[in-house]
């Protein structure tokens, strides 16, 4: 009988600020990246399983679940120095990194700043790859648009909450999919240190016009590295044809549309993925980074005109 697998939340001090991270399993190491206002628990359903095969890594990132919540830079590319450093103090020197979300921005930020830290790339839904977002989150975007969010800790606000989005599902909204998901990570918000940190994230990456930043204009420096594209064909979140148009710039890559799932593909349809996923890993290397291959690409001048400046 296979031991149950240790998930429990461990701790590391970097800068002086606490983070949080659950760390699993034995043989190649996995860093796994959540959304926004959302933290490792996402990734629970999934991590027994992984863990049979891999060391997994899932933090909660700066400002998220069980780290510290300062006043910081909240941007993809902090995200991407802190989660460097904790490899580093883990003592990880290279990963296949997965990313949900605003983990899946992070993910590719990391593969751009870091290109000799990652292995392999398994996006999911991934932010950075468009303008398109829903409305909801471009409003939160907008100036002083926590100040709506602090109801939550009224009484009642919660059954009026899943009044609302019963009536989506029920009237087949896309993010009506996902509403059950989408009331998990808001119900973490109303804390005044969360909801700092939600906010200072969200706009780094969103303002009311939609998404703020791409990958796509540098996708061709990652087209020797493996890249999963995940995605729901009706995410009400981020788009399906943002994958098509990853996919397009990433010719390397592959594309799985889950038919019936919305923005959390992962948790929709868990077996699938880890199917999905374990193909990917079987059938692909880790890539070696090649630091004069990355110098000529640089020097080549300008990425194709399909994907620059999409966003």
């Amino acid at each position: 009988m296979t031991a149950p697998v240790d998930t429990s939340v461990q701790y590391r001090t970097i800068h002086g600020y606490r983070r949080a991270f659950r760390m699993c399993g034995e043989g190649p190491a996995l860093l796994l990246l959540h959304g926004i206002g959302d933290s490792s628990e996402a990734w629970l359903p999934l991590i027994p399983a992984l863990a049979e095969r891999y060391t997994v890594i899932a933090p909660d990132l700066l400002g998220h679940g069980h780290s510290d919540k300062p006043r910081a830079d909240y941007s993809a590319a902090a995200y991407a120095n802190g989660m460097r450093d904790l490899l580093d103090v883990l003592g990880v020197e290279r990963a296949t990194i997965v990313g949900h979300s605003l983990g899946g921005g992070v993910a590719s930020q990391i593969v751009y700043q870091f290109p000799q830290r990652c292995q392999r790339l398994v996006l999911v839904a991934p932010g950075g790859l468009g303008r398109e977002v829903t409305p909801v989150l471009r409003f939160l975007a907008a100036p002083y648009a926590e100040l709506v969010l602090p109801p939550w800790r009224l009484p009642g606000a919660r059954q009026v909450a899943q009044v609302v989005t019963t009536a989506m599902r029920v009237a087949g909204t896309d993010l009506g999919r996902d509403a059950q998901e989408v009331l998990r990570v808001f119900e973490g918000l109303p804390r005044s240190e969360s909801l700092f940190a939600f906010t200072r994230t969200l706009r780094s990456v969103v303002d009311w016009r939609g998404q703020v930043v791409t990958m796509l204009d540098r996708a061709y420096l990652a087209q020797d590295v493996p890249i999963l594209l995940v995605w729901g064909a009706h995410d009400g979140v981020i788009p399906v044809a943002h994958g098509l148009r990853a996919h397009e710039a990433l010719p390397g890559s592959r594309l799985e549309i889950f038919e019936d799932a919305g923005h959390f593909p992962h948790h929709q349809d868990p077996q699938r993925f880890l199917a999905v996923f374990e193909d990917f890993m079987a059938t692909t290397k880790p890539v070696v980074f090649d630091q004069r291959r990355w110098r000529r690409r640089l020097r080549a001048g300008d990425p194709p005109s399909s994907v620059a400046g999409v966003a």
